[in-house]
């Protein structure tokens, strides 16, 4: 029986056949499409757990239908799948809420372990809330959308709502780096020197337009990690 369906939306045929015979033999059922168009058409009839964008093609780029997308099913895991491996596209694509952003070529094995993770964080993911407010600003943990007291809105990414989630569920004191990568990464922190946690924390603050050199919704406790203030959550 198939783990879950996913869809791979890639023009290349040659690489969309070899991406499905990865995932097959990794167990999952496999939905194809070669243009953005036809793949949010896919993605919104529902019945896919997951999408493999690729960001050049026809009709539809990658990164429009992906906020396309964000805006039809907000909660739908994304991975990006992409020779363009820096600069502004890879930026913009985690900005509208891609889950991971995979650099082609990859391997077989690099593809399944980003699957597998992002999968197990999007069926993991403490939703006890629906929303919840920080200092003044409304998030909304289903749609993972930041509004503003000016009523403007953001998205963010899977990763960046259960930070913020796992933050605002601990207001009051501070969560080291490690525990954050233990308990949102799911990666074992021993050894490990990562910039993940920092970066995802500067784009959330970026989100909440937080001062970052004078944060007051997400502050930075000196040698113990980040926390928001319990009278700024509820």
């Amino acid at each position: 029986m198939a783990r879950a369906t996913i869809l791979i939306v890639e023009d290349d045929k040659a690489i969309r056949l070899g991406v499905r015979d990865v995932l097959q033999m990794g167990g999952y059922a496999v939905r194809e499409a070669g243009t953005g168009t036809s793949g949010l058409d896919i993605a919104c009839a529902g019945g896919i757990d997951l999408v493999l964008l690729d960001i050049l093609m026809p009709e539809m780029n990658g990164l429009e239908m992906l906020e396309a997308l964000r805006r039809a099913r907000p909660s739908l895991p994304v991975i990006i799948l992409s020779a363009l491996g820096e600069g502004p596209d890879r930026v913009r694509g985690l900005r509208l809420g891609a889950d991971d952003y995979v650099v082609k070529p990859f391997g077989a094995d690099e593809l399944l372990a980003r699957v597998e993770a992002v999968l197990r964080r999007s069926a993991e993911r403490p939703v006890a809330r629906s929303s919840l407010t920080i200092a003044q600003r409304t998030i909304d943990l289903e749609r993972r959308q930041i509004t503003h007291a000016d009523g403007t809105r953001c998205m963010l990414s899977e990763r960046e709502a259960e930070v913020l989630h796992y933050l605002a569920s601990c207001a009051g004191r501070p969560v080291s780096r490690d525990e954050l990568l233990q308990r949102i990464w799911g990666i074992d922190p021993r050894g490990v020197r990562s910039r993940t946690v920092d970066m995802t924390i500067a784009r959330l603050r970026e989100h909440l337009r937080d001062d970052p050199n004078d944060p007051a919704v997400i502050r930075t406790i000196r040698g113990r990690g980040y926390m928001i203030d319990a009278e700024g959550e509820s």
